[in-house]
């Protein structure tokens, strides 16, 4: 018998079992948090299934997304960057990058962990929605607009309210799995 999955990942061999395996489940660690942000921030204005496809080649230009060494990237760097076929090479994304790994650290510094800082804005727990189809999901929401505008102000680039938003379904924030999906109560 086939599990019933949410109808966005459908299709595709890759988007499935990133869908089965890690869309929507918790995390806390703070490695894995920062690629997801830095891969939702060169999904903005692209498909997700784009930046999917290219994840590998994304660890292997960005040194495995390790922001300690994303935040010293100097000019050579971020000009190879830009000649990586293999990624996306947008210039205000890669200059965001460095940017945003280190504000990331920063906010390391001050609340001792960004798995800290980012859970804190739903008391570690994560919210739990109820669609019947992906397509009734928001793109965005009054508490994705409230860290938008925190991040910002915190000095991150490209995390606007729809980019929060995707970050938080990703890493499990919020539970938008359709109600009929395998891995609705799974995760």
């Amino acid at each position: 018998m086939t599990k019933h999955k949410c109808g966005w990942c459908l299709g595709d061999d890759l988007y499935e079992a990133y869908h089965d395996t890690e869309w929507g489940v918790p995390v806390k660690d703070d490695d894995t948090l920062f690629e997801f942000l830095i891969l939702e921030t060169f999904q903005a204005g692209l498909s997700w299934i784009t930046v999917l496809k290219k994840r590998e080649n994304f660890r292997k230009a960005f040194d495995q997304f390790d922001y300690k060494k994303i935040a010293a990237y100097d000019q050579k760097k971020i000009d190879r960057l830009l000649q990586n076929e293999g990624i996306i090479r947008n210039k205000l994304k890669v200059n965001a990058t460095i940017t945003n790994a280190q504000a990331f650290m920063a906010i390391q510094d001050e609340f001792g962990s960004f798995s800290k800082y980012i859970w804190g804005f739903v008391d570690d727990k994560p919210i739990k929605n109820a669609f019947k189809d992906y397509k009734h999901a928001p793109a965005n929401t009054p508490l994705s607009d409230v860290i938008s505008k925190d991040l910002k102000k915190r000095g991150f680039k490209f995390v606007g309210s729809t980019v929060v938003y995707a970050h938080m379904q990703a890493t499990g924030m919020v539970n938008d799995h359709e109600i009929n999906c395998f891995r609705y109560d799974e995760v």
